[in-house]
């Protein structure tokens, strides 16, 4: 008797013996977006485990994109450089394959650490202007974020290119972007956050805009032989 989930799976030139993967799990541990041994030894693990793709945590492709201050990030050399490492760990010991998850937190951003409450960060506690489609926070208590101008949406959209073409020169096989959670690209599809009147805004067909040409943009920069996917919600909890 086969089984599917330890069956290989082949998507473009990605080659998984199994179907077991590891999703991105925010560790908040990360100093100034940096990622740190202790993402070496949890990924690291995973990387000998058995399991075939093991996605790192939801990295932010802007400091302002961040959950938390303790979260991961893929904008500077350093990132890079300390991300290159852990892949060359999976390289050198591991059987599974790396991916990770690029994401922005828009409105849900600039929020404490869990074990602190995972509130918004108040100003004495480091917090940061946020952004999201319309100027609605979250919930009550929350940040009021920045409604989103051309140029912020163009600077984002650049973002996450520039991030996916540091996780192509770091090795990362698979890159996923992160639409759920009622994170950015969430907030682009649900009208609970999405107020605007603009084309970007109302139908189903103008609220998915952004989050497609961010894709799109994406897509243009990552290797056709590598794999590449989204990550949705099934439920509007933005």
């Amino acid at each position: 008797m086969t089984s599917q989930l330890f069956s290989p799976l082949k998507i473009n030139d990605v080659e998984l013996p199994n179907r077991i993967v590891i999703a991105p799990m925010c560790q908040y541990s990360a100093k100034g977006g940096v990622p740190t041994d202790w993402h070496l030894m949890h990924l690291g693990q995973f990387s000998v485990s058995g399991a075939s793709l093991v996605f790192a945590e939801a990295t932010a492709v802007e400091a302002i994109g961040r959950i938390s201050p303790g979260c991961t990030a893929l904008e500077t050399d350093e990132q890079e450089e300390v991300f290159a490492r852990i892949v060359k760990f999976f390289e050198d010991f591991g059987i599974a394959q790396p991916g990770i998850q690029l994401a922005h937190a828009g409105r849900k951003a600039s929020t404490d650490l869990p074990w602190k409450g995972s509130k918004p960060l108040s100003p004495n506690q480091g917090s940061w202007n946020t952004v999201s489609p319309s100027a609605v926070p979250f919930a009550d208590g929350w940040h009021t974020p920045t409604a989103m101008t051309r140029k912020d949406m163009d600077r984002i959209r650049d973002a996450f290119v520039a991030s996916t073409k540091r996780a192509d020169r770091i090795g990362f096989r698979v890159v996923e972007m992160h639409g759920a959670h009622g994170y950015l690209m969430s907030q682009f599809l649900s009208p609970i956050a999405n107020h605007r009147t603009d084309q970007y805004g109302g139908s189903l067909k103008n609220r998915m805009r952004y989050p497609l040409e961010v894709f799109d943009a994406i897509r243009a920069v990552w290797p056709e032989k590598k794999a590449l996917g989204v990550r949705l919600s099934v439920t509007d909890y933005q």
